[in-house]
């Protein structure tokens, strides 16, 4: 899959890190303890599994990333 948009953000000693992928409208999230290189752009391998966030009263659908390889 084709990365869109890769965003990073502190989260206390966390890093979230969210993709959005090609033809796809849901969020894959994953946490690191570093920064990551810039994945925008790049061909990717992803292992997630489905997962609701409820956001503001809101349920949202999220992927929960579990390994991420550069293609």
């Amino acid at each position: 899959m084709k990365v869109v948009s890769h965003v990073q953000r502190e989260c206390d000693d966390w890093i979230i890190n969210t993709l959005i992928l090609d033809n796809l409208d849901v969020p894959f999230k994953y946490k690191r303890k570093k920064l990551y290189q810039s994945l925008q752009g790049q061909r990717i391998n992803l292992t997630y599994y489905p997962e609701v966030e409820t956001i503001a009263g809101f349920s949202i659908e999220v992927m929960s990333v579990v390994r991420v390889k550069v293609s």
